[in-house]
C-alpha cells in the first residue's frame, strides 16, 4: 500500500496498518493536513484546520502505541467536526461571519469523547448558515463543491463540508449533525455512509443547536464498520444533555457481522417512492433483491405515520421556532447581513404560536408510538434516501422557487425519520447515468441503530458501490 492508498482507506485498514508498525499517527496526520491543503483550495470543504492540535494529538497517540497503552480502533485516526461544534480556541460560527467571534472555551462533549478514544482532529468543515437547509449551499462562507462532478453539484446539507471532506478522501470520517437529514442528504450526494442516531443517544454539548427537540449527532464515513466504530465512542451520558440520561449504550459491533438472513425488510411504499428519480427508485429496488438474495424476507408496507407526519403543515415552522430561540437575536438585529434563504425560512417560526407549538409536539409524541405498533413486525424499512441526484447548483440557486423545490426533494425522505424518531443509515446503492452517487436509506426503529447498522453491512458487503472513487483530477 502506498501514501496514496491511504485517501479512501477505512479506519478499519487504517487502523490494521498503525498497529502493524507501517503506519505511525503522525504520518498518517501529515499526509491527511497535505491532502486538504492541496484539494481544499477547490472543494472548500474546511473552514479551519487545525495542524497544531492535530500533530500534538497524533504523537500523544503514537507515545501511547508505544507505551503499550491501546485506546482501540479509533487510536491515531485523523476526523473533522462539522462548524457546529465547539472546539476549543476556534470559532463556532455555525456558517455565518456574524459569529466569528464565537469562541469555544472548552471542546462540545462529542469532540471530548472521540479525543478519549485516541483520535486526531484536524479541522472543522462547513455547513449551511445554521445548519438549516438541505442544499448545502451558503452565501456567506462558499458552498463546498461536491467531489464528484466538476461541474458544481449540490454536496447536501446541511453538514456539506462533512459530506465533501469523506467524499474527496480527505478523510476517513467527519461529524455531522441530522435535524431533518443534514448527515444523510450529503451522504447520499457525496457517496458516504451516515448514520443518523436517536435523539438520546449521543450528547449535544457544546453542539451549536437548530432544534433540540430534533438534533442529533453522527459521523459520515467511508464505510458502514466506520460508521458502528464512531457511534461506539460516541454514546454515553452527557450531564448537560437532559435527554442522554438514562439511555443505556449498547454494544452495536456484535451483530454487525449477522447478516440479514431470516431478517423481516419491506420497503415503505407510503410517500416515500412517490415522484422519486427513476434511476433512484430503480437502484433502492435492486438493492432490495439483493438482501432477499442474501436470506431477508423483503416485501412491501404502508405507513401511514409518515404521510400524517408530512401532512402537518407547521413542522418547518416548528424547527424554525426552535431555531429562532438561539438565533433570534441575529435576525432581528441584522437580517440583511444573513444569507437571505436562511434567514426568511427560519423568520416563519415568529408566526408559530406557543399552543400551536405544544399541540403539533404532542402529535408527533402519538405519531411516533403508532408508528412503533406499526414497524413491530418488520426490523427496518428501505427507501430512497433522497428523491433526486445531486443537481447543478446554478440551476438550484437561480430563484427562490428552484432552491425551494431542491431542497424539498433532498429534505423529503429523510426529514420523516426525525419526526418519527427513527434512526438511519444512508449508504451507496448505485450512480445515475451522469456518474452521481445515489443512496439507500435503511430506517430502524427508534434506538435500534444496531439493526440499522447490520442492515446496511450486509449489503455493503455484497455490493461494491462503496468502492468506487471520485475523479479529483479537476481539483489538483
Amino acid at each position: 500500500m502506498t501514501d496514496t492508498s491511504l485517501e479512501f482507506a477505512t479506519i478499519r485498514e487504517l487502523a490494521t496498518r498503525i498497529r502493524a508498525g507501517g503506519l505511525s499517527p503522525v504520518t498518517l496526520a501529515e499526509t491527511r493536513l497535505e491532502r486538504i491543503a492541496a484539494l481544499d483550495k477547490r472543494l472548500h470543504a474546511f473552514i479551519a484546520t487545525t495542524a497544531d492540535r492535530a500533530l500534538a494529538e497524533a504523537r500523544a497517540a503514537e507515545t501511547l502505541l508505544r507505551g503499550g497503552h491501546d485506546l482501540g480502533p479509533l487510536h491515531g485516526i485523523p476526523y473533522a467536526v462539522k462548524d457546529l461544534y465547539d472546539v476549543t480556541g476556534l470559532a463556532t460560527t455555525a456558517g455565518t461571519r456574524l459569529l466569528a467571534g464565537n469562541v469555544a472555551a472548552q471542546d462540545s462533549a462529542p469532540v471530548r469523547r472521540l479525543a478519549a478514544a485516541g483520535m486526531v482532529l484536524v479541522g472543522k468543515t462547513h455547513t449551511v448558515q445554521f445548519a438549516f437547509g438541505g442544499v448545502g449551499i451558503n452565501h456567506d462562507h462558499g458552498t463546498p463543491h461536491n467531489p464528484w462532478s466538476p461541474t458544481p453539484m449540490a454536496p447536501g446539507g446541511s453538514s456539506s463540508g462533512s459530506g465533501v471532506a469523506v467524499g474527496a478522501g480527505l478523510l476517513p470520517v467527519a461529524l455531522g449533525s441530522d435535524t431533518g437529514g443534514s448527515v444523510r442528504i450529503p451522504a447520499a450526494l457525496c457517496g458516504t455512509v451516515g448514520l443518523k442516531t436517536t435523539v438520546g443517544r449521543i450528547g449535544r454539548s457544546g453542539v451549536y443547536p437548530l432544534s433540540w427537540t430534533l438534533d442529533t449527532v453522527g459521523p459520515l464515513t467511508r464505510s458502514v464498520e466506520d460508521a458502528a466504530l464512531v457511534y461506539q465512542a460516541l454514546q454515553g451520558t452527557d450531564a448537560a444533555d437532559e435527554t442522554t440520561v438514562g439511555v443505556t449504550p449498547h454494544d452495536v459491533l456484535a451483530s454487525l457481522g449477522d447478516g440479514v438472513k431470516g431478517l423481516r425488510l419491506a420497503f415503505g411504499e407510503t410517500m416515500f417512492f412517490d415522484d422519486v428519480d427513476p434511476e433512484i427508485a430503480a437502484a433502492v429496488r435492486e438493492a432490495g433483491r439483493v438482501l432477499r438474495e442474501l436470506g431477508a424476507s423483503v416485501g412491501s408496507m404502508a405507513v401511514p405515520e409518515v404521510a400524517e407526519a408530512m401532512a402537518e403543515q407547521r413542522r418547518a415552522s416548528m424547527v424554525a421556532a426552535e431555531a429562532l430561540a438561539v438565533n433570534g437575536r441575529l435576525i432581528d438585529e441584522q437580517f440583511d447581513a444573513l444569507d437571505p434563504v436562511v434567514a426568511h425560512r427560519m423568520k416563519t417560526g415568529r408566526g408559530l404560536s406557543a399552543t400551536d407549538y405544544f399541540v403539533v409536539l404532542r402529535q408527533w409524541a402519538a405519531l411516533r408510538e403508532r408508528v412503533r405498533r406499526t414497524l413491530a413486525d418488520v426490523d427496518a424499512l428501505l427507501v430512497p434516501a433522497t428523491m433526486i441526484p445531486p443537481r447543478p447548483l446554478a440551476s438550484i440557486d437561480a430563484s427562490a422557487e428552484s432552491y425551494g423545490d431542491a431542497n424539498l426533494r433532498y429534505l423529503r425522505n429523510p426529514a420523516v425519520g426525525n419526526l418519527l424518531a427513527l434512526c438511519a443509515v444512508v449508504l451507496p446503492c448505485g450512480f445515475t447515468r451522469d456518474g452521481l452517487p445515489i443512496g439507500l436509506m435503511v430506517y430502524a426503529k427508534p434506538f435500534d441503530e444496531a439493526m440499522a447498522l447490520r442492515v446496511a453491512r450486509a449489503y455493503e458487503q455484497a455490493t461494491d458501490w462503496h468502492r468506487r472513487r471520485p475523479d479529483l483530477g479537476w481539483a489538483r
